[in-house]
């Protein structure tokens, strides 16, 4: 037994180079500067008070008594045979044992009991089959630092040596593992919030404002308050800075670490910055307020005014008065534009409408006067047929008496006229007469 968990613990510190290679693109390195998450311009009028939001929901102080249920390691495999399903292989917590979930793994499958303590997640599987092949993810839970991580390897099995190799394919490492051997899927993860469980929370958490002066570099910013996870608040500067800006004493309880400056004066204007540490979870940011102060609004008073006198022509001789009404802002001010809006809208629309009834109407008269014109042709065209009708009748009557003026109208008087009967024997016989009279 004791020769084995010697075996282990080699195989693991042989395979931490190798891990740090491929957890490097999932590692979150802390870093101490702060990082500025947002900006904000903020302008208030001198003698105001103001007030400089910051609120933070990771920064809440809600320290749980059981601490060892707030660190948890489990690793999961994905299978795509028989079905896509996902099985739990192991879980450990912080302060506790790991437990295996398939009996078929016990004393074969397990982390190193000083994980939390070096960082180093890696789980060991110790001859390795067939149905050992599948998607590992090596899953980091911080509940109270709401922080999750999470690191993939796809684990191959083969039956040939030549073919055994560890590649990363852009999104996971990939082992391709000799059927039978021991293997190691690395998941390290050396962070303070993973091996630093045994040291007081009070002292990692704490918040504080800077000013910053126009023209004034950042690293000379003056301190304004400092407050601490334990309750402890110390301010910075006069006595009477410190009674003009102050946090709230539930700042840690509610997460609210807003700062307000009562009585806001020139002097007053620059550059605030609310900074967030939470050492222990990894937390820095820095939340950033550029304060103007504009001039103080001068608020106008009525002026006293003497009760009328009882004496009537005192009252007649005094000057009319002027009385100012000032009237209260409608909070509906955006209808009146649009009441303008409709108004040109409905005139356009009767502008239109009377367009169209003159055009219409011009379009009626024209079509009545031309029908009329029309029946007035008619009328005059079947008169003068009739009148036609009658001088060819009467003509045709009297054509003897018709004093011819042209040879044209005599040859067609002649040509209406009935043939005219001869006799060709009676014709033939003067001709005759004629010649023996020659």
């Amino acid at each position: 037994m004791k020769m084995k968990n010697i075996m282990t613990q080699a195989l693991l510190f042989i395979h931490i180079p190798v891990a740090w290679l491929f957890t490097a693109a999932s590692g979150q390195p802390g870093s101490s500067s702060s990082v500025v998450v947002a900006g904000h311009n903020v302008s208030a009028p001198a003698g105001s008070k103001v007030m400089l939001q910051c609120v933070s929901g990771r920064m809440v102080w809600t320290r749980d008594s059981v601490r060892d249920r707030q660190r948890v390691v489990h690793w999961d495999v994905y299978r795509d045979h028989p079905e896509y399903s996902m099985e739990r292989v192991l879980d450990m917590f912080s302060a506790g044992e790991q437990r295996i979930y398939n009996s078929y793994n016990l004393g074969r499958v397990g982390l190193n009991p000083t994980a939390f303590r070096d960082g180093n997640f890696s789980m060991v599987i110790k001859d390795v089959t067939m149905n050992d092949r599948g998607l590992y993810s090596c899953n980091l839970h911080h509940l109270y630092c709401h922080l999750y991580e999470t690191v993939r390897i796809q684990l191959n099995i083969t039956k040939s040596r030549r073919k055994q190799q560890r590649f990363w394919d852009g999104q996971k490492a990939v082992y391709v593992i000799l059927l039978g051997s021991t293997v190691v899927l690395p998941c390290i993860n050396r962070r303070n919030i993973w091996t630093d469980w045994s040291r007081e929370e009070e002292d990692q958490q704490v918040v504080h404002w800077d000013r910053q002066s126009p023209g004034v570099h950042h690293d000379r910013a003056d301190r304004l308050v400092d407050l601490y996870a334990s309750g402890e608040q110390r301010s910075y500067g006069p006595l009477f800075l410190q009674r003009k800006m102050n946090i709230s004493s539930r700042a840690f309880s509610e997460g609210d670490f807003s700062l307000a400056i009562s009585d806001l004066q020139l002097t007053d204007q620059g550059m605030y910055s609310c900074h967030l540490h939470h050492h222990y979870c990894g937390l820095h940011e820095r939340r950033v307020f550029w304060v103007t102060v504009e001039p103080p609004v001068i608020l106008t008073t009525l002026s006293a005014k003497a009760l009328p006198s009882k004496d009537k022509e005192t009252a007649k001789n005094e000057s009319p008065r002027v009385i100012n009404v000032i009237l209260p802002e409608q909070r509906h001010h955006f209808l009146m534009p649009l009441g303008y809006i409709l108004t040109a809208l409905l005139l356009l629309a009767f502008i239109v409408l009377l367009i169209i009834l003159i055009a219409r109407r011009r379009r009626n008269r024209e079509f009545d006067q031309w029908a009329y014109t029309r029946s007035s042709r008619s009328l005059s065209s079947s008169e003068d047929h009739e009148m036609d009708v009658s001088q060819v009748t009467v003509c045709s009557g009297e054509n003897r008496r018709f004093d011819y003026k042209n040879n044209i109208l005599k040859e067609k008087t002649h040509t209406d006229v009935q043939p005219k009967f001869v006799d060709l024997d009676r014709e033939m016989q003067i001709f005759s007469k004629r010649g023996h009279e020659t």
